[in-house]
């Protein structure tokens, strides 16, 4: 048995600066089959950097206080966006493959916590991400890689042009 207070785990910073508090429980208490990870966002803040998929884990979030607006998109068809929003006390999941980016659009904080599952950390190799390719110009998916300097390094899957995010 491992047990830990929330406070006491320390944050951990996305590279894109997109949130200022994830503390890392899963990685915290050593958790090998299940990520569980806390969230405080201050209005603009969000949950990652932008509208991506896991191909390799499905997602749940449980918004404890606040409102998050999500931003959704199915596998294989990527003009059929919406937005879903999820209030304090509700759930949304997403299943593998299943683009989201869930953001605080309000003028109030928001506590919530993100799960992922079978396992405690996510293949860097099953990320993909929806962002405009000036090779391709147009919206496609782009492969995702942390560099060794802690930045995201983008990759277009339809024409290989790379790019390392701010």
């Amino acid at each position: 048995m491992d047990k830990t207070a929330i406070d006491d785990v320390d944050i951990e910073r996305n590279p894109m600066e997109v949130h200022s508090v994830r503390r890392p429980i899963s990685q915290a208490l050593g958790f090998t089959d299940f990520a569980m990870n806390y969230f405080e966002l201050e209005p603009g803040e969000s949950f990652s950097g932008g509208l991506h998929t896991h191909h390799d884990q499905e997602e749940v979030f449980y918004v404890q206080a606040g409102t998050v607006t999500f931003d959704t998109r199915s596998p294989g068809d990527e003009a059929d966006g919406r937005e879903v929003t999820v209030e304090a006390g509700e759930v949304i999941r997403f299943a593998p493959g299943e683009f989201q980016h869930g953001y605080n659009d309000s003028d109030e904080s928001v506590v919530g916590f993100a799960f992922g599952a079978p396992k405690a950390r996510h293949d860097w190799g099953q990320i993909e991400s929806l962002l405009y390719c000036r090779e391709c110009e147009a919206e496609v998916g782009h492969g995702l890689e942390l560099t060794d300097e802690g930045a995201f390094r983008m990759t277009c899957t339809e024409c290989g042009n790379s790019f390392v995010a701010d």
